[in-house]
């Protein structure tokens, strides 16, 4: 999407934030406009001239001290009901609802749990357009922060303590979104990107989730599901179909499928791909993801097996 995402909202939530955020900067905007104006008029009307009296002293004035008391107030009483309708539109109770969702932060990357269907993904979120998904947002280390503009309002994820959002996209699209907490040397890189679907289509990218990819029997792509299950990939990823259901990275099983690596830091394609494999620290550098050293060969090898994950 385009443009300024606090100020180009995609669902009920973020447009009550966004609406409010011109209200009351429309408001600040008059109030420097009007004390600016004073100012400039006291500054050339009572402005010292040659042969002038010496300015007559004011020791004060009820009635005026009570009028720019009483209307900051009133203001700021108008500004606190709409504040409170924003707040209950923004984050509408969750009693009685059950989690769709499970968005838990990492060092530096998002995984996102479907509780219904089963599906795992990392880094990018499918949603259907028009529906509102309750998200229970976690964290596995340190506080991070989840938060998709468009969509709605920031949440913290905080380790052992999980918070609950309500996201919705009322236009099929990509919105992207950060988290908006400092967590470590790669903060910035840790983005996600929310895909809203027509239904059909976020039921079919469900089933296609769920498929389990067919293990490559011959040529390159086999040396890469070899290596992948020789070297220490297999302890820290899964791939449905095989050994490896450790979560402590990503999970890859549908890895091809995906735009981005790396939690936004590269676009997913080979060759970025074979970079993040060969040298992970010149695509992100002093991510917790380790350099294997591996040869160009077996980085080749492990990319081409990579590539058939659908």
């Amino acid at each position: 999407m385009s443009g300024v995402p606090t100020l180009n909202p995609f669902s009920p939530g973020a447009a009550s934030i966004s609406h409010l955020f011109m209200a009351i900067l429309f408001v600040m905007l008059a109030i420097f406009l009007l004390v600016a104006a004073l100012v400039t008029v006291a500054i050339i009307r009572y402005r010292d001239r040659d042969g002038a009296p010496e300015a007559r002293q004011e020791f004060g004035n009820p009635r005026l001290e009570i009028v720019w008391t009483l209307i900051p107030a009133l203001l700021l009483a108008v500004v606190f009901v709409f504040t409170v309708r924003t707040i209950h539109a923004s984050d509408p109770p969750i009693a009685g609802h059950r989690p769709d969702l499970r968005v838990i932060g990492h060092q530096w990357w998002w995984e996102a749990d479907y509780l219904g269907s089963g599906v795992v993904a990392a880094n990018e979120i499918h949603i259907p357009v028009g529906r509102q998904i309750l998200v229970e947002v976690e964290s596995a280390d340190v506080i991070h922060d989840f938060w998709v503009p468009e969509l709605g309002r920031k949440i913290d994820a905080v380790p052992g303590h999980p918070n609950h959002i309500w996201i919705r996209a009322d236009k099929p699209g990509v919105y992207l979104g950060t988290c908006a907490e400092f967590c470590g040397n790669q903060h910035a890189w840790m983005r996600i990107m929310v895909v809203a679907q027509p239904a059909e289509e976020f039921a079919a990218w469900q089933r296609d989730q769920l498929a389990v990819p067919a293990v490559p029997e011959s040529g390159v792509a086999a040396e890469g599901a070899r290596i992948f299950r020789d070297q220490t990939c297999i302890n820290c990823h899964a791939i449905s179909g095989t050994a490896g259901n450790q979560r402590i990275g990503p999970d890859l099983t549908h890895l091809a499928g995906r735009r981005i690596i790396a939690a936004g830091a590269a676009e997913n394609t080979p060759a970025n791909l074979f970079s993040w494999l060969k040298d992970p620290d010149s695509i992100k550098p002093e991510t917790h993801m380790p350099n294997f050293q591996l040869s160009d060969a077996q980085a080749h090898a492990l990319v081409a097996y990579l590539e058939t994950l659908k």
